[in-house]
């Protein structure tokens, strides 16, 4: 009997405080893809990666001293929003000139991890050294068979993607469904059903929102800043939680051989919007502790 392999993918997420020349190359990258994004516009919203390269890749020559894989990844990310601008027209949403605005570089080639870290090219015979958490080395020597398939640098943040071939699961003999409610998720099927409790994730949303209300200094770049930390802080506590019941009931389904099923969500965040006779408040509740993942 033939066993099909399937390609697991996983990202790694760490901290990290880019160097001179590494901000230096985020500033070119981001360059460089807006640059894709004007030729793409300025061709009849060409959106196909291929076609986008020839356009393009010639006139990002005059980037002399950045490795050209980083302006093949480049023209990928700029092909990927011209096409999500694309499905906004398609679907009927108003839409503007796409730019990319922060400083980031992706790329998937010419990397590799060596001695616990990650040399990147950043010119011509010339690498960064990037040291790895005990985290992430952990997770890569856990098993031979994860490969790190690409990187993603920004000035807060080092992300590894990383996959890895897992046989598929044969032998199913029933489905789990999925329901996820504000307060609480339930799974299960007619011999099983299981509740988790998620007031802990509306308890968080509710006391961020009100230390949000209570900053009084009128300056608006200071609350922006502290305003975003207080979102990265809810936004990591909560997928602490998710993660932690999500990985239950994979755990579970994968033991019992259950087919997971989830209920169809498509335009869920329309429900809770504006004119949908509901209150302010009410709205407000259900899409800011509401997670829709």
């Amino acid at each position: 009997m033939t066993v099909f392999q399937v390609l697991a993918r996983k990202s790694i997420k760490q901290s990290y405080c880019p160097s001179k020349e590494i901000l230096c190359l985020m500033h070119h990258y981001r360059q460089m893809t807006n640059d894709a994004i004007r030729i793409g516009l300025a061709n009849n919203n060409v959106s196909a990666l291929k076609k986008l390269s020839m356009l393009s890749y010639k006139e990002l020559k005059r980037y002399r001293n950045v490795p050209s894989c980083y302006k093949l990844c480049a023209i990928s990310k700029a092909a990927g929003i011209l096409a999500s601008r694309k499905k906004s027209i398609k679907r009927g949403h108003p839409t503007k000139d796409p730019y990319l605005k922060k400083s980031i570089v992706v790329s998937c080639y010419s990397f590799k991890i060596v001695n616990g870290e990650l040399r990147i090219p950043i010119g011509r015979g010339k690498y960064e050294f990037i040291s790895l958490n005990a985290h992430t080395v952990k997770i890569l020597a856990s098993d031979p068979d994860i490969k790190v398939r690409s990187f993603t640098l920004t000035e807060r943040s080092l992300s590894l993607c990383i996959a890895k071939e897992v046989p598929e699961i044969t032998g199913i003999t029933s489905a789990a469904g999925i329901d996820r409610n504000l307060r609480n998720l339930a799974t299960g099927n007619p011999s099983r059903v299981a509740y988790y409790d998620m007031n802990k994730i509306v308890e968080i949303g509710e006391t961020t929102k009100g230390i949000i209300k209570s900053f009084v200094r009128n300056d608006f770049r200071i609350r922006k800043r502290i305003t975003s930390k207080y979102g990265r802080r809810k936004k990591n506590r909560t997928q602490s939680i998710l993660n932690l019941v999500s990985n239950d009931i994979i755990t579970f389904c994968s033991l019992n051989r259950l087919a997971i099923v989830f209920e169809d969500i498509t335009n869920i965040r329309s429900m809770y919007g504006k004119g949908n006779y509901q209150g302010r408040k009410y709205r407000r509740m259900m899409n800011n502790n509401w997670p829709f993942t």
